[in-house]
């Protein structure tokens, strides 16, 4: 796969839009919710969400494979 480097800032720039519409949607929604989600997250130990990112990146690193090969 060769693509240049103007076609990946794009796909990148893309990614990182999606990211942010995706983002924004609880707040806009329902922003009391936010606030909750928010106040738990600040309670929660650092090892806790440490794994949840990492499970967050191997799901996103899943599905972004199988976007492009499945």
């Amino acid at each position: 796969m060769n693509i240049g480097w103007s076609e990946l800032l794009r796909t990148l720039g893309g990614a990182f839009a999606l990211y942010l519409v995706l983002e924004g949607l609880l707040p806009f929604l329902d922003p009391s919710a936010a606030q909750r989600l928010m106040a738990r997250l600040a309670q929660t130990d650092a090892e806790r969400l440490r794994w949840g990112g990492l499970v967050s990146i191997v799901a996103g690193l899943g599905l972004l494979w199988v976007s492009r090969h499945g």
